[in-house]
């Protein structure tokens, strides 16, 4: 079963001016439920804005996008709001902590919108802390861990809401290569328990833990 259905997507900037620029070139992609995939590219290959687009934080000049059989090229921001809360989970380079609260209270966060009470917000975080191995540093701050625990955090705040798919922009781009090892190790195993995983990446090291790479290079596949 697909969770992600591309055909013919174009993504153009500045459309119609000297200076247009095309992103995307006609890209066709399919991902399977439980599949972990990465994808590859170098600076200006169209990586990122695949992955805008798959995140629902950008859509298509052209082309469709199906996420779990729901059109999603022409929705509005507000639609794509609610898209993003439900089925996706984001995992960035830079972790996107918030400094002055705990491990547990970040990833808390996602679960406000859901109007969860205090005590559910806090047991689900807690679960989500355990699947990544770092529950008995829940009332840690940021700056109390290291770089490859503040990124558990970010992978159990992704995990929270039980998404569709977990969407990891260079998710070891800020660790030593030890620290990336072991949060690629966490993102391996979730996907064992069938999280489907896509992993947008310029290191074929980090390629390697996924099931299937796509490459991408002046916008086409």
């Amino acid at each position: 079963m697909a969770v992600i259905e591309i055909a013919r997507l174009t993504k153009t900037y500045d459309q119609g001016k000297p200076n247009e620029f095309c992103a995307l070139d006609q890209v066709n992609l399919r991902i399977e439920k439980g599949e972990f995939v990465a994808i590859m590219g170098v600076s200006g290959s169209g990586k990122s804005t695949l992955m805008h687009i798959i995140g629902c934080l950008d859509t298509p000049t052209s082309g469709e996008y199906l996420l779990d059989g729901e059109p999603i090229s022409s929705l509005r921001q507000s639609q794509l709001v609610k898209i993003r809360r439900k089925k996706i989970g984001f995992i960035f380079q830079n972790f996107n902590l918030l400094p002055r609260r705990s491990a547990l209270a970040n990833v808390e966060l996602p679960l406000i919108y859901n109007a969860l009470r205090s005590k559910a917000r806090r047991e689900k975080a807690h679960r989500a802390l355990m699947q990544v191995g770092i529950e008995s540093k829940m009332e840690h701050k940021p700056s109390m861990l290291s770089g490859g625990e503040q990124q558990r955090v970010a992978i159990a705040r992704a995990l929270v809401n039980d998404p569709l798919i977990i969407l990891a922009d260079e998710p070891t781009g800020n660790l030593d290569s030890k620290s990336g090892q072991q949060v690629m190790e966490v993102l391996r195993k979730l996907n064992e328990r069938g999280v489907t995983i896509i992993v947008v990446t310029h290191d074929p090291k980090i390629a390697q833990y996924a099931g299937r790479t796509i490459k991408i290079e002046d916008g086409r596949i």
